[in-house]
């Protein structure tokens, strides 16, 4: 038997998921409608699970990291409307370990939680075709590590990087800076090369490391 905690605020959406686990393998010991209440609960309760969706109101994403600091051996699965690629390297970051959608099958969400349990990863269909269209290497998410030696950046350089954080292509951010697309393209080689990452997603993760920008600013994207 799975201990799960449901981590939502909408009663009609809880009340559908505890249905969707009724004789699955799965016991909810807990309802969160808030970040507070979610950590009283993980107090409380022995759970493996979290089923959580971070952007519904009551939740940020900065409670799954108070989370696991309380219950290191947690598993955080999150479910949510869609989210831009920017949004899911924030909650992968943040401690996120399986990802699917509100709109996803029965089958999908008990296997999300069924597989997580065991220590796997798990996402659904069309959060894997937004991680592979942005890029995203979600093992490396996981390992990458940034030098603690000084990099010296120019403020152009900063400003294409504050922008890719916030999900601007290179076609966005040429019309924003005006800038050629072949410029904004040697500028994001050189930074990449500069910050030692090898794509988007070490690009965002500096910015949000650097304070460039924040993982709630743009937690309720919904570009694909």
């Amino acid at each position: 038997m799975i201990n799960l905690i449901l981590a939502e605020d909408n009663e009609l959406v809880r009340i559908g998921l505890r249905t969707i686990f009724k004789d699955k393998g799965v016991q909810i010991v807990g309802e969160a409608t808030d970040s507070e209440e979610l950590l009283s609960l993980i107090k409380s309760f022995d759970a493996e699970i979290v089923l959580i969706d971070y952007t519904s109101f009551g939740f940020e994403i900065d409670v799954i990291p108070k989370a696991l600091a309380l219950r290191s051996n947690l598993k955080f699965v999150a479910i949510t409307p869609v989210q831009s690629g920017q949004t899911l390297i924030h909650a992968l970051k943040s401690g996120v370990v399986s990802h699917i959608k509100k709109d996803c099958s029965i089958a999908e969400i008990v296997d999300a939680v069924n597989e997580t349990a065991k220590g796997k990863k798990f996402f659904c269909g069309q959060i894997l075709e937004t991680i592979n269209k942005e890029g995203i290497d979600v093992e490396e998410l996981g390992d990458t590590e940034f030098s603690c030696e000084p990099i010296a950046l120019s403020q152009r350089e900063i400003e294409v990087i504050t922008l890719i954080a916030e999900g601007m292509t290179n076609v966005e951010i040429s019309d924003k800076l005006f800038l050629s697309k072949h410029t904004v393209n040697t500028h994001r080689k050189n930074i990449m090369n500069k910050l030692g990452v090898k794509n988007t997603a070490g690009i965002v993760m500096y910015a949000v490391k650097e304070n460039f920008t924040t993982p709630n600013k743009y937690l309720f994207s919904t570009d694909e």
